[in-house]
């Protein structure tokens, strides 16, 4: 699907929420056919996999430690004490004996050897255990990125292929590795998360089960040597897992957890007549560019549009005549030759940008204007927008004079709509 078909068509009605994300008892088998703006298949299943699509379980918890991976085995062993059929796909114990000695009689797939630059690593078996199609499958880590070479760059994809051939899967997730807390928690722990996810992974799990423990009984367990070999511990005690960085992803996890159960209940209460509550007065129109600043906007405009229960639509626009020809001017005076060359790499952002957004729910505008702050505008009435967020302008003051301020204009004519500036980081001031 084109962005200007989403972008003609709107945001789905509610009745479409329901079908797309599987939110009726009885659509559980019925596979959603795209992500909400990507255009990219997420839940479709392949022909060779006639079966009910499996669920999706989630232990989430603020940090490394808490006990997700020995829940899962605990879970593992009582649905097996039932007849379940259950494996392990993959669970990684960090040397834990408490959480070896969970795995006991519980049958292992056994992992595929990938060989990168010489060196052989281990990485789940997805098609092994299509093939050996279980009930259910544990699989730990679902943040985690897939050795080059693999089938997928993703772990949650190949969770995703398991659940296409109709099999559940048990699974953990730290808070730090959703996407759209990635700023947020390089800002408190000063820690930036490499392996992340989109959150939509979380937002379309049948359940997701908060696996809580105080940021002191926590610390305890690292003293005690229950989660770090001894030579790590009191590096770990005075950075990641200080008492304050733990009481902050404490509460996402806490938060994110409370917000998936608030959705559950609408969504019992929806089935059953007993009230339709749809949160669509407010919207939120983020704009974005090829600035490396953009990945805050666009994340800081997302947590806004959650925090509001409102929809979130991401817009770049084009300039054309006098404004497309002082942006190459400006570019040319800039960055001279290399002009070229920076142009090719800024579209190369525009598109990460955009993936980024569609990856966190966003529906995506793409479009053209002499005018940007009128198209803005446009945009933001036609689709009853009531929040801009925007990243603060970095222009020179001779930029500025020769093109104008899109910000000022912007105010002048969006009188009813607020708007949002995110700034700078300093380190991006300094590298301009």
């Amino acid at each position: 699907m084109s962005n200007e078909t989403r972008h003609e068509e709107g945001p789905p009605d509610p009745e479409e929420l329901l079908r797309r994300y599987s939110l009726r008892d009885s659509d559980l088998g019925t596979a959603p056919s795209t992500t909400p703006a990507t255009g990219r298949q997420r839940n479709s299943q392949p022909a060779e996999y006639q079966h009910k699509r499996g669920r999706l379980r989630v232990y989430l918890a603020s940090a490394a430690g808490a006990g997700k991976t020995y829940t899962m085995l605990n879970e593992g062993h009582r649905r097996k004490s039932r007849g379940t059929d259950i494996v392990i796909g993959y669970v990684e114990t960090h040397g834990r004996p408490q959480t070896q000695a969970q795995i006991g009689d519980l049958e292992i797939i056994p992992r595929k050897k990938v060989t990168y630059r010489g060196v052989t690593l281990e990485e789940m078996d997805t098609e092994a255990i299509i093939a050996r199609h279980p009930k259910v499958v544990l699989v730990d880590e679902l943040a985690h990125t897939n050795v080059p070479g693999s089938k997928h760059m993703k772990r949650y994809q190949d969770v995703q292929e398991i659940q296409n051939a109709g099999i559940d899967v048990v699974t953990t997730l730290n808070i730090q590795h959703l996407e759209s807390l990635n700023d947020v928690v390089a800002s408190i722990t000063g820690v930036r998360v490499r392996e992340t996810l989109p959150d939509w992974i979380l937002d379309q799990a049948d359940e997701v089960e908060l696996i809580d423990i105080s940021p002191y009984a926590l610390r305890q367990r690292m003293k005690h040597g229950n989660i770090y070999p001894q030579d790590r511990i009191e590096t770990a005690l005075n950075h990641f897992f200080s008492e304050g960085n733990l009481t902050a992803l404490r509460e996402m996890a806490l938060r994110r957890t409370a917000e998936k159960t608030e959705e559950q209940l609408q969504q019992y209460m929806t089935e059953h007549g007993i009230q339709r509550v749809w949160a669509a007065s407010e919207r939120v129109l983020v704009g974005f560019d090829a600035r490396p600043h953009t990945r805050q906007v666009i994340r800081d405009a997302w947590r806004l549009a959650h925090g509001l229960h409102a929809d979130l639509i991401a817009v770049w626009i084009e300039p054309q005549g006098y404004l497309a020809f002082t942006s190459k001017l400006i570019g040319w005076l800039r960055y001279g030759s290399k002009a070229k060359q920076h142009r090719e790499e800024a579209r190369r952002h525009l598109e990460e940008h955009a993936v980024l957004a569609e990856d966190l729910g966003a529906t995506v505008i793409r479009t053209k204007s002499p005018d940007i702050a009128k198209a803005f505008v446009e945009i933001a009435k036609e689709h009853q927008v009531t929040q801009i967020v925007l990243g603060q302008p970095a222009r020179t003051r001779w930029e500025e004079i020769l093109r104008g301020s899109m910000i000022n204009r912007l105010l002048r004519l969006s009188t009813d709509i607020d708007i949002h500036l995110v700034p700078h980081s300093r380190n991006e001031l300094e590298e301009r």
